[in-house]
């Protein structure tokens, strides 16, 4: 049983529009370049409804690594002149459909243009193998969100923003630390999915030797998918639920494995990563220059989240007066997914500071 639930508790860390004013001309000459192969579903199939104050279509773009992401994007309906626009993803192990798309067309019905994409190897995006995780290649993967609005008629390429939710939140961060193109950067329940790789929980096992092991487990398995030629699953949330877990796994259960946020493609809701997909999160650290960020950053938790640590100390390494943390009164992690019981979302605040830092 504890080693069912630690295995748990590791997968979950590692947890149509038509544009009036776009050019039809420019647009194909974008879509040339990246709509290639990926077979992308067309029916609305979200955890959300949809929203009939916003335009939906799917587009798609590559990353520097040559990987087709495929992205939700909302825009708003009757809008004039170029629009700040917003790149959303997360949580980590998510997809589209799920928290970030939420996230994204709420935005857009507060009129930014927003795209919520899939990251590589995950959802509807490309890349091999499946449900494996890079820090380098995934805040890669946002800076070429930023490259896709920046090229975009309708889009102001000075007014662009992120959102990162859960283990995006940190690698948000990371990507503004990076790219001074993304000029203000919200992390909304932010793991720092290095730090909770190689440390554990609360920095629990922040030893060598701890460390070594998982070094050793991990190679270990590689020997393994090399020879099959199959890279075999941690397992999602774990299902049913067994009554000693920590609340929190009771929260994640509660979104990803019920109508709420159930969604075939989420590894999160089905059969998780990689075993020795998360190798590198152990070796090479997010967040590292987060304290060189210039441009405005907003951190939201709950107050109940079991991941507020998370974002407190990113909190602290952050400099200058454009930088926020605010805490969420009785939230906990998931509710900041899609608001919980009481629409914990801040959408409001979030409205006024991308207004505020995309002028």
């Amino acid at each position: 049983m504890k080693k069912t639930i630690i295995t748990a508790l590791v997968a979950i860390a590692l947890v149509s529009c038509q544009n009036a004013t776009q050019n039809p001309d420019e647009q194909e000459e974008i879509n040339s370049k990246t709509m290639t192969t990926l077979n992308l579903t067309q029916e609305w199939d979200k955890t959300f409804p949809k929203s009939d104050k916003v335009d939906h279509k799917k587009v798609t773009f590559r990353n520097h690594y040559g990987i087709e992401l495929a992205a939700d994007m909302y825009t708003p309906k009757n809008y004039e002149g170029k629009l700040a626009a917003i790149a959303v993803s997360g949580p980590f192990g998510a997809v589209k459909e799920q928290s970030s798309g939420l996230y994204a067309q709420q935005m857009a019905e507060r009129g930014f243009l927003t795209i919520a994409f899939d990251p590589s190897f995950t959802g509807e995006s490309g890349g091999e193998p499946r449900r494996t995780a890079s820090p380098d290649i995934n805040t890669e993967d946002f800076c070429a969100a930023v490259d896709f609005l920046s090229n975009l008629s309708n889009v102001d390429p000075e007014r662009i923003g992120i959102i990162g939710i859960c283990g995006w939140g940190g690698i948000g961060l990371n990507a503004a630390a990076a790219d001074p193109r993304i000029k203000a950067t919200v992390a909304s329940t932010m793991y720092n999915m290095s730090r909770v790789t190689a440390k554990g929980y609360f920095d629990q096992q922040d030893n060598e030797e701890s460390r070594y092991q998982m070094r050793l487990a991990t190679a270990k398995q590689r020997t393994e998918d090399f020879r099959t030629g199959e890279y075999p699953r941690m397992g999602g949330v774990v299902d049913p639920l067994p009554d000693d877990v920590p609340q929190f796994v009771k929260d994640y259960h509660a979104y990803y494995k019920t109508p709420r946020g159930y969604h075939e493609r989420s590894g999160n809701s089905t059969d998780g990563w990689n075993i020795s997909g998360g190798m590198a999160l152990l070796n090479m650290p997010l967040m590292t220059y987060i304290s060189e960020i210039r441009s405005a950053v907003l951190i939201i938790h709950g107050e109940k989240a079991h991941s507020r640590y998370f974002g407190e100390d990113a909190f602290k390494e952050l400099k200058g007066d454009n930088k926020e943390l605010m805490i969420i009164p009785g939230a906990s992690h998931c509710d900041l997914y899609d608001g919980g019981d009481n629409n914990y979302i801040p959408f409001d605040k979030l409205e006024q500071f991308f207004n505020e830092n995309l002028k």
